[in-house]
């Protein structure tokens, strides 16, 4: 099990850097998020719904969009990427991810909106994910991508990603990093402050 508090979701935010310094701001998903979240998938072109679940929705089905809301629920956890756009807080980006705290292993995907690609902001993101991987405790993460959709092979190759064939679906390919970060070398700080507050919980965890 994670250490981590949930009746506080803020203060596991983080501020990132788009390509050209704009502030990102990557938070949990929270329940005033259901329809703006819901807008962000609509609004996504028919190719990145596509490469984002392996098939042809429109949007998040009911039972999906409840899922993605459940923070924490089962060790799954849902943020958004947000940025002011013409005074607004607009979701740019979004990522989901899973701890298998028996291998150790944190799965995720990921997508940006189709108005936002070519800024830097899927990497700024994965980037994000190894934080919260470290401080969680994994010591892998991975992913699963069409084979098809070069831009997330791209980006998890130049992210240091080793590829391996998928274990289910030959249409798909899976890629994998390890985690070897010290909690005190975590490069994010409220992940880093998590890693610390799970480690001085428990010694013997190791990151």
């Amino acid at each position: 099990m994670s250490t981590l508090r949930l009746e506080d979701l803020k203060q596991y935010s983080d501020t990132l850097r788009t390509r050209d310094a704009t502030a990102l701001n990557v938070r949990f998903v929270e329940p005033r998020d259901t329809d703006e979240l819901q807008h962000y998938f609509r609004s996504l072109s028919t190719r990145s719904r596509y490469n984002r679940f392996f098939g042809a929705i429109s949007e998040l089905p009911k039972g999906l969009l409840h899922d993605f809301l459940q923070v924490g629920e089962r060790e799954r956890f849902s943020v958004v990427a947000t940025m002011m756009v013409d005074g607004f807080e607009t979701i740019v980006a979004e990522a989901r991810y899973a701890l298998h705290a028996e291998t150790a292993t944190l799965e995720f995907g990921l997508s940006v909106h189709d108005r936002w690609q070519g800024h830097g902001i899927a990497t700024a993101l994965m980037k994000n994910l190894e934080c919260r991987a470290a401080a969680l405790g994994a010591e892998h993460m991975f992913g699963d991508t069409l084979r098809s959709n070069e831009t997330m092979v791209s980006l998890a190759r130049k992210s240091g990603f080793a590829f391996i064939n998928h274990p289910d679906d030959w249409k798909l390919v899976r890629f994998d990093k390890e985690i070897a970060v010290a909690p005190k070398d975590i490069p994010c700080a409220s992940w880093r402050l998590a890693a610390l507050s799970r480690q001085a919980e428990s010694p013997s965890a190791s990151v």
